[in-house]
């Protein structure tokens, strides 16, 4: 008994003084140059037109800087494979350009072009199908523990054709929904599952599923992304590099922007965890 409180009174008194000896210190870090940041996923929800479609512009901000920089002044549209033009227009001047108009087309190609701060940008992609979601597992009894529960969300992968598929689960209490990415390189025309658990998921909550058809491109660009974003690494490990996406300056190509170009056919599904 005597032990543990000496051990006691030694953990106060050692708390005390590294408490005494922490000082406020401001660091100034260097500030990188502003990079625009594009958010062009165009996204055709099942069962809809799909002419409501809307692009986020803004500039990276500094480590302090809690909000993003809208950028209002650019000049947004998307053609297709058949010369038509979908402008996008900023109303509200808060970095949203929006279009009610869009036509979306399975596998046909579109080419978004932004032009601001006397610059152009371009990207290219198709827009690519989705297997519907057919049926939720739940487990309760799942995890490493044994003690979380799993959610398995299955879909019917369409056979000799090559699929991309990127699902997003989200529940109302995490900041971030959780991505995840798959491909039917090894079950192609098979019955796939995506799967979810988190050990704070209860009885009650409500996840909320989406899967996309996704290009080949911008699977490889998220696998990267992912990788990345997962990887665990202390203050000395070394940084990753840049993530490029497809849209490019079309007269500085190395003179890189934030953002990725993409065109997804979309199924959802809010599951109540029972």
């Amino acid at each position: 008994m005597t032990n543990t409180i000496s051990k006691y009174i030694g953990l106060i008194f050692i708390s005390l003084f590294i408490t005494s000896c922490i000082d406020t210190v401001d660091v100034d870090l260097a500030t990188a140059k502003p990079r625009l940041v594009i958010d062009a996923a165009i996204k055709w929800q099942k069962g809809t037109g799909g002419s409501e479609q809307k692009i986020k512009i803004s500039r990276t901000r500094g480590f302090y800087e809690n909000t993003p920089t809208p950028v209002t002044d650019a000049l947004v549209k998307i053609t297709d494979e058949n010369n038509q033009v979908f402008t996008f227009i900023d109303a509200n001047a808060d970095g949203v350009y929006i279009t009610n108009n869009f036509q979306p087309q399975l596998e046909n190609e579109y080419t978004l072009s932004v032009n601001v701060d006397n610059r152009s940008f371009k990207a290219t992609e198709k827009l690519k199908s989705v297997s519907s979601i057919d049926s939720i597992r739940q487990i309760n009894d799942g995890g490493f523990t044994g003690e979380d529960i799993e959610v398995k969300v299955y879909y019917k992968d369409p056979a000799n054709i090559e699929n991309f598929y990127l699902y997003t689960f989200d529940v109302e209490y995490l900041a971030y929904p959780t991505f995840s990415i798959f491909d039917d390189e090894f079950n192609d025309g098979n019955t796939i599952f995506a799967y979810y658990t988190e050990e704070d998921l209860e009885i009650g909550d409500t996840l909320k599923i989406r899967a996309h058809g996704i290009s080949d491109t911008y699977y490889n660009y998220l696998e990267v992304l992912l990788d990345q974003a997962g990887a665990a690494g202390g203050p000395f490990q070394t940084q990753p590099a840049t993530v490029r996406g497809n849209i490019v300056d079309q007269d500085n190509p190395e003179d890189y922007i934030f953002g990725y170009f993409s065109l997804s056919e979309t199924d959802h599904l809010d599951y109540e965890i029972k």
